[in-house]
C-alpha cells in the first residue's frame, strides 16, 4: 500500500512538472509567434494558430512521457487532450467574461483569476483522464 506521504511526494513532484511543461509550450507559444511575425511577416493572429498548434504538442508530449508517464495508448490520449484543449477554450473565455461582466472586475484581474483556474482544472482532467 503506498502511504499518504509517498502519494502527496508524487503529486508535488506531478504538478512541478506539469508546470515545467505548461511553461515550456508557452515559451514555445510566445517565441512562435514572435519568430513568424519578425521574420515572416504573417499575421499576428495567424502565427498565434500556427504557434498554439506547435506548443499544443509540446504540451501533450512533455505530459505524457514525462509529467504522468502514462501507459494509455496515443490514440486515445492524443483525442483526449485536444477535446480538454477544446473545453479549456470555452471555459477561459466564460470565466473571462462572467469576471469582467458579472463581477465587473479590471481585465486585468479577471484574466489572472481566470488563468489561476484554468490551470487547475487542466491539471485534474489531465491526470484522470487524458493520461490517466
Amino acid at each position: 500500500m503506498i502511504s499518504s506521504t509517498m502519494l502527496a511526494k508524487l503529486l508535488q513532484l506531478q504538478l512541478t512538472r506539469f508546470i515545467i511543461v505548461g511553461s515550456t509550450a508557452a515559451l514555445v507559444n510566445f517565441l512562435g509567434v514572435w519568430g513568424l511575425v519578425a521574420v515572416f511577416s504573417l499575421a499576428p493572429l495567424l502565427a498565434n494558430l500556427i504557434a498554439y498548434i506547435v506548443a499544443s504538442s509540446v504540451s501533450y508530449l512533455g505530459h505524457y512521457h514525462w509529467t504522468f508517464t502514462s501507459n494509455r495508448q496515443h490514440k486515445t490520449s492524443v483525442i483526449r487532450f485536444y477535446i480538454l484543449l477544446a473545453i479549456n477554450f470555452c471555459l477561459n473565455e466564460s470565466l473571462f467574461a462572467l469576471f469582467l461582466h458579472g463581477f465587473h472586475l479590471d481585465y486585468r484581474l479577471a484574466l489572472f483569476v481566470t488563468l489561476l483556474i484554468i490551470p487547475l482544472f487542466t491539471f485534474v482532467a489531465s491526470k484522470f483522464w487524458v493520461y490517466g
